[in-house]
């Protein structure tokens, strides 16, 4: 149970809620400061008092004012044409995290939202009821507008939620679990669509999904040194420390521990006296990218607990700010840097793919690690499909913060596009684990040739994890399936059971 204050959650109980289904709890105190903030909301309604986003028209409409009566059918107007979102729906899991974080971002006690909406938000995640969120149609200010009212359409009866992988009417789920959709009050609907969780959520799990990866990089780059031989000098712990990056330092550690009782790398001058870039600077390389993924998480932790409606109201109402905190440009920033982090291990990857198949450059293995060169072209398309990858996540890796638009007849004249960069940055990096996939393939095949008992024993037991599943190169064949099973298996487990049966269903 990981208990939500609006101040404390971190990337890492979002794991536990995103791959755990982890429950969540909220805190009695928040609780308090919400339940202050909507008597606040209510006061100015009785007093008629004019407050944006409570009592007036949203965005270039903000000078008309709202009669009490119709303060309900505004806030229900508002989730309605808002809900603009197109395209193919974020995954179930960016979902679950987009309810989460709304939900946290909202126990904060400055939005005068009613207990009720919380806690039938908490029901949600508890009860695994996810919305169906179009991925496209968001600027990344004025908040995640379009995404977000995706979301709310769930509370008030409308929309869409996930059901075992198909689409369900949220209406019909009330009504088979006997409750009623909630109605909106003042300031409810604005409360809940004006944040940043569409771009944090996908965020997260971009986070979550790249640490992992940088991992997976570093045994299967180990793969390839003891294929074509490497020189481990070049980890030497004084080498780095010399430098004093700490994330370089690590990486160089791991990967000497990766390496350790290997009888098929080498040393300095017993076979040539320095390796190329892609191998002797794993440790420079692939530390920048965790340099990266360690600034992304400090804006990420910071984004999750933070407050990004309009207006936020204050000392129990008494001020009331018409502020900005919904404009991503911050999560934009991250998510565009963390684009090229990803890329920079695919990149060096496919450079490391390229020495293992090419003859001229893999230290005697066969050419394109055939097991018939001529007759058999083995890995060389291989190569082609990971150059293909790489050059479409340089595309990708254009930094979608450069661009802006202005919207609502130029009220907003400045939009941080973050969500796009979050999009995209998910993209990259599906195409960098199958790049990663692809090289693990053929570290996998180049070992073998090498004489897999001469493999340190961490990466033996690597070699036989994915041998389960992934066959010796003895014939040509269909390597797109050996692929996909690698790049499935290296994003979980669980999700690889079920990819690997509906790609051998495909098949047959």
């Amino acid at each position: 149970m990981v208990l939500l204050t609006g101040e404390s959650l971190n990337v890492e109980q979002m794991r536990a809620i995103l791959y755990q289904n982890e429950e969540v709890e909220l805190d009695n105190q928040a609780l308090s400061r919400v339940q202050k903030s909507r008597e606040a909301v209510e006061r100015i309604v009785r007093e008629g008092r004019t407050v944006y986003g409570i009592n007036t028209g949203f965005g270039k409409f903000s000078d008309v004012s709202i009669n009490e009566k119709d303060v309900h059918a505004l806030q229900l107007h508002l989730i309605r044409s808002h809900a603009c979102g197109i395209g193919e729906p974020f995954e179930e899991r960016v979902s679950r995290a987009m309810v989460v974080l709304r939900l946290n971002a909202l126990l904060k006690g400055f939005s005068g939202i009613r207990v009720e909406v919380l806690e039938r938000l908490a029901y949600m995640v508890n009860h695994s009821i996810h919305p169906v969120i179009p991925s496209q149609g968001s600027l990344g200010a004025s908040g995640d507008l379009a995404p977000l009212s995706h979301l709310a359409l769930v509370l008030v009866g409308e929309g869409l939620v996930w059901n075992e992988g198909d689409h369900q009417p949220a209406g019909e789920l009330w009504e088979s679990r006997g409750m009623q959709p909630l109605v909106l009050e003042a300031k409810e609907g604005l409360a809940l669509i004006n944040g940043t969780q569409a771009m944090t959520a996908q965020g997260v799990l971009n986070w979550l999904e790249a640490e992992t990866l940088a991992y997976q990089s570093e045994w299967i780059a180990a793969m390839t040194m003891e294929s074509l031989h490497g020189i481990t000098d070049a980890f030497h712990p004084a080498v780095h420390q010399a430098r004093g990056y700490v994330e370089q330092v690590d990486v160089a550690k791991r990967m000497l521990a990766w390496l350790e009782g290997s009888q098929l790398v080498t040393s300095q001058g017993e076979k040539r006296v320095q390796d190329a870039y892609s191998l002797r600077c794993i440790p420079q390389i692939h530390g920048a990218s965790w340099q990266v993924l360690g600034y992304v998480k400090e804006k990420l932790e910071i984004e999750m607990n933070a407050a990004t409606d309009n207006p936020l109201i204050f000392d129990d109402g008494e001020v009331i700010i018409s502020g900005g905190n919904f404009h991503g440009q911050p999560i934009a920033f991250a998510m565009d840097f963390l684009k090229i982090a990803v890329a920079e291990l695919a990149n060096v990857s496919e450079r490391r793919i390229e020495r293992l198949v090419n003859p001229q450059l893999n230290e005697g293995l066969p050419p394109f690690l055939s097991p018939q060169p001529g007759l058999q072209s083995g890995a060389m398309i291989l190569q082609y499909a990971a150059a293909s990858l790489v050059s479409e996540n340089k595309t990708l890796a254009h930094p979608a913060s450069v661009d802006s638009i202005p919207s609502s007849a130029n009220q907003e004249d400045h939009v941080s596009m973050g969500t796009i960069g979050a999009r995209h940055a998910g993209n990259i990096i599906q195409n960098a684990r199958r790049v990663l996939a692809i090289e693990a393939f053929c570290a996998l095949q180049g070992t073998e040739y090498r004489g897999k008992e001469n493999m340190s024993p961490s990466l033996q037991d690597k070699w036989e994890e994915f041998r389960a599943f992934t066959p010796s190169m003895v014939e040509d064949r269909i390597f797109s399936i050996d692929i996909e099973r690698i790049s499935a298996y290296l994003k979980n487990e669980t999700y690889f059971a079920t990819y690997s049966k509906k790609l051998t269903m495909s098949v047959n």
